[in-house]
């Protein structure tokens, strides 16, 4: 052999054998192995292949393994699993106070700090309710994000809407199309109960739930003004007017003036969303459309504020209840 070998060399020798650290190595051992993907293993030449399982056979782990629990009735769920999934939040000091003061409120507990807990001690004692005193930040965690809570959460039961057929005989009574803004309803309801508004038809779709947002904006309206929710608007109003409602849909391209209608109870005073307004079938079920009057550039308000005005308007023309 020629050449000068260290450790790790190889050398090939006139032979044409390969010698890697004086150890000869076949040619063929260095060649690059392949696998034959297409090559399936032969089965067992003893006949020791299992044999197939027979259908609905158990296997020894299927059988040791405990049985699921039977499966509920579709719509069947346990009477507190229903229970929790009603549960309404209701957070800011005034909501929370005019909740704990109104009998038909179902409440559930308290979470507060000890110094709003303190503010409400009486209403508290007075209601028997549970109450769990909390750091601000504990509190945060459990209201919905950016909730100004004031230091109280409460949960409680949704209060029960009313049906069409139960609106008083000579009252007072909004009605919401499809207005989807909690802020909105929420300061519609604060309004609707400074004007001793008997109750707020609204959709049972498009619109926001009765708690949270809505319920802080209201400051205590909510439980003051009954809901009524129907599923058809344009039907409820088709049955308000066979109920004797007078029935007025705000518009601000009207022709007459809200202020030179003919107002008398029972009156329905209807609103649209902002932007759609009253959609047709509404508009079709009112008895007039009145607009707002104003003198500036701007003849379009938020429904929240619109409401105040054409409130303020008809109460001074309707006559007093007792």
């Amino acid at each position: 052999m020629i050449g000068w070998r260290g450790r790790g060399d190889s050398i090939l020798d006139r032979g044409g054998r390969l010698t890697v650290d004086n150890v000869n190595v076949s040619p063929k051992a260095l060649q690059p192995m392949t696998r034959n993907r297409n090559r399936r293993s032969s089965p067992p030449s003893d006949g020791s292949r299992k044999p197939p399982r027979a259908a609905g056979a158990v296997t020894r782990r299927e059988a040791a393994a405990p049985a699921p629990p039977p499966a509920r009735p579709p719509g069947l769920e346990r009477a507190d699993e229903r229970r929790e999934a009603k549960v309404s939040r209701i957070y800011g000091f005034h909501s929370v106070a005019a909740a704990l003061k109104a009998p038909r409120r179902e409440l559930i507990r308290l979470y507060a700090t000890s110094a709003a807990a303190e503010r409400l001690s009486a209403d508290i004692a007075a209601r028997g309710l549970e109450t769990r005193i909390m750091s601000l930040e504990e509190i945060s965690a459990r209201a919905p994000r950016e909730a100004v809570h004031q230091g109280l959460l409460l949960e409680a039961r949704p209060l029960a809407p009313i049906d069409v057929a139960e609106l008083p005989a000579n009252g007072l009574v909004l009605v919401l199309d499809q207005i989807t803004d909690p802020h909105n309803v929420g300061a519609i309801l604060r309004t609707a109960a400074a004007f001793a508004v008997d109750a707020l038809v609204t959709t049972e779709r498009h619109s926001p739930e009765f708690a949270g947002a809505l319920a802080k904006s209201a400051s205590g309206g909510l439980e003051h003004v009954p809901i009524c929710s129907v599923t058809n608007l344009a039907r409820a109003l088709a049955e308000m007017g066979d109920m004797g409602y007078w029935r007025i849909g705000l518009d601000s391209d009207a022709p007459v003036r809200l202020s030179d209608e003919t107002l008398s109870r029972p009156l329905a005073l209807v609103l649209g969303a902002e932007g759609r307004g009253l959609r047709r079938l509404t508009r079709e079920r009112c008895d007039r459309l009145g607009r707002l009057d104003l003198p500036g550039p701007i003849k379009s308000l938020n429904v929240s504020n619109a409401c105040a005005i054409a409130l303020a308007l008809v109460c001074e023309r309707l006559p007093v209840e007792d």
